[in-house]
């Protein structure tokens, strides 16, 4: 029988609003789930419905106003900025729609980028660097500046800067967004390898339903409340 995986993050009454002029906007409400080592979660629902917010959360980008975050029985939301600055660096990979890489760096700079603050010799992260370019298939575009890649191209090197580091979870927010149907089929195909391979978790915030169909669960965010698919 297959080991069943372990819970690594556990989500309990999370609640975020925000605060326009005299207005108070509720954005979350209530939250309550787990997330399973190996799982890949998509986050789906119309725009307003907190999925970004709730990515942020769970990435220690933003803090919520109750509840409890607890990533390998370590809780998030107890840390100072200084303190989930540092978790971040360790434990989050992001994946961005943009991509968010630097023009003026090469493809080996950009993922090189999250070690040079790990205390790696320049040989290590030069082998870190390779090992990682080399899984997204792009070890011959590595000198390569982003505006000599195609977008799908650039995503790849985006999802190697995220891994490069080993991270415990991978955060995904519209990840194939702005690409063509062959390069988000492409980049999804390469996200779920990696998910397979490696168990990782990932959570993908998306509008794409054949982006979700990738997914192990599918959650819906509806005016701030969390539902799972049947």
């Amino acid at each position: 029988m297959e080991k069943e995986n372990k819970t690594v993050v556990r989500i309990r009454g999370l609640s975020k609003s925000y605060v326009r002029g005299t207005q108070v906007i509720p954005v979350l409400n209530d939250i309550n789930f787990d997330i399973a080592q190996g799982e890949f979660l998509a986050l789906m629902g119309p725009s307003g419905s907190g999925k970004s917010t709730l990515l942020n959360l769970l990435a220690g980008i933003d803090k919520a106003d109750t509840g409890s975050i607890e990533v390998e029985g370590a809780e998030i939301t107890a840390l100072s900025e200084k303190e989930l600055s540092l978790w971040r660096s360790d434990h989050v990979g992001f994946i961005f729609q943009f991509y968010n890489l630097i023009p003026v760096l090469t493809a080996f700079e950009n993922v090189e980028l999250p070690l040079l603050l790990k205390g790696l010799t320049k040989e290590e992260r030069r082998e870190h660097v390779e090992m990682t370019l080399g899984l997204v298939n792009l070890t011959d575009r590595m000198e390569h500046y982003p505006s000599q890649l195609s977008g799908g191209q650039q995503q790849r090197v985006a999802i190697a800067r995220a891994l490069v580091t080993d991270p415990t979870i991978l955060v995904a927010d519209e990840p194939t967004g702005d690409l063509d149907r062959a390069s988000a089929e492409d980049v999804l195909n390469l996200m779920e390898r990696v998910n397979r391979e490696f168990n990782k978790i990932i959570i993908m915030v998306t509008h794409d339903p054949r982006a979700a169909e990738k997914a192990h669960v599918i959650r819906h965010l509806e005016k701030g409340y969390l539902y799972a698919d049947p």
